[in-house]
């Protein structure tokens, strides 16, 4: 790997025993999957929670809500949280909340129909998630600093496998009329066992026992929160990764129906279609980290942004199904590094990872929260699979913040 295309790297941060380091990333892979797991093990049963709760789909689609306000409540202060507490044990904690959330809405809605109880549990579940995404994330960007090549993708790649396995259990689950409070209270209790097990394998903590010097205790992370507001790179980055989330969200909301309605297809092919989107996904995540190494940042994420907006494109125009189909596998591969790589880019100076992390992912999980709501009016008034491509339209004009990515040279970090 060139001086050009490396990440910076700290003499501080290459101490750590070869050993230690392979042992971290093979926990991080596997919070990242556990996570995965669990998020998907909840949306694959939310056609059963909507029949017990009785709901429309616009009052199933408030409830849906309360787990992404819990998320965007959390990331705010997720990385002054890992800054204090270490990203292991900010991960262990907020996975017991993920846990109680994911039983506690199950329960409500196989049990006792409670619309309110199931709203507690989202939020639950929301806010312990969000506040393990970042700091699984600082972790990952640590582990990939130690190691000197690019790895965050592969960890988003362990992510994406943890839902696909996430949603076939239930879909079996749904299918062996397993009932909904039994089906995900098991899986958190594995997603719980296992996370405390890869939380364990994580790096050790510095020997001033947190993730990033005290800076002049709370107060002092307080205020590096709050610059870290200010700083035009990281807001930058953070715009980046909107744009990239919602290129991927709105393959994940509305890709299937958009090809039902538009291309004339089942609805089992429309399923099969965004199976092809994950698989790009997927696979761009497991190979885009070669092309990393070898032509940076700047040059990969340019041609991947291209790529997902030629391949969304021909997603909705092409007048041929197979085609098509090969616009959304473009869409997938192109999508794929968007968001793993703004995480890295955010954590490239260690000491202030947590609280960049964290404004990037506040910033970045808005499209998330958003995007499907919006593309679903526009929908209404152009057709769901026209409404796509407002993603075009927006990664062209994206393609002017690529250069905020670069690392920044020693003298910047000075």
């Amino acid at each position: 790997m060139s001086a050009a295309t490396a990440s910076p790297v700290d003499p501080a941060t290459t101490t750590a025993a070869p050993r230690v380091v392979r042992v971290a990333r093979n926990g991080v892979a596997l919070v990242f999957t556990l996570n995965g797991l669990a998020v998907a093990t909840w949306f694959s049963r939310v056609p059963a929670a909507r029949e017990a709760l009785g709901l429309s789909a616009g009052r199933l689609g408030l409830l849906l809500l309360a787990m992404s306000a819990g998320a965007l409540l959390a990331m705010p202060t997720a990385g002054l949280v890992s800054q204090r507490l270490g990203a292991a044990r900010t991960v262990a904690l907020s996975t017991v909340v993920v846990a109680l959330g994911v039983t506690g809405a199950g329960l409500a809605a196989g049990l006792s129909g409670s619309v309110v109880g199931v709203a507690a549990g989202l939020f639950a579940f929301g806010y312990g998630s969000g506040t393990c995404d970042v700091a699984m994330n600082v972790e990952g960007a640590a582990v990939e600093r130690r190691l000197g090549r690019t790895i965050m993708p592969r960890f988003h790649a362990a992510w994406s496998l943890g839902s696909v396995a996430g949603a076939g259990l239930g879909a079996g689950a749904a299918r062996l009329d397993v009932p909904m409070g039994t089906h995900l209270t098991a899986v958190a209790v594995v997603v719980l066992a296992g996370t405390l097990l890869g939380a364990r394998l994580f790096l050790p903590l510095p020997a001033n026992g947190s993730d990033g010097p005290e800076q002049g205790g709370a107060a002092g992370r307080r205020r590096a929160l709050l610059a870290a507001w200010r700083e035009p790179r990281t807001l930058l980055i953070g715009l980046l990764v909107l744009v990239m989330a919602f290129t991927e969200g709105s393959a994940n909301d509305w890709l299937a129906v958009a090809f039902v309605d538009g291309h004339d297809l089942s609805e089992a092919a429309g399923a099969a279609v965004f199976g092809v989107f994950v698989v790009g996904m997927t696979l761009g995540r497991t190979a885009g980290t070669i092309a990393l190494d070898r032509w940076g940042r700047v040059r990969v994420l340019a041609a991947t942004i291209v790529l997902a907006a030629a391949g969304a494109a021909l997603a909705v125009l092409a007048g041929s199904g197979p085609v098509a189909i090969v616009g959304v596998a473009l869409w997938g591969i192109g999508a794929s590094l968007g968001f793993p790589v703004g995480m890295s880019a955010a954590a490239d100076e260690e000491d202030k990872a947590p609280v960049r992390v964290s404004v990037v992912a506040v910033i970045g999980y808005t499209a998330f929260l958003g995007g499907p709501p919006l593309l679903g009016m526009l929908g209404d008034r152009v057709g769901t699979l026209q409404a796509l491509l407002v993603v075009p339209l927006l990664l062209v004009p994206t393609l002017a913040l690529v250069p905020v990515m670069r690392p920044p040279r020693p003298a910047e970090r000075a």
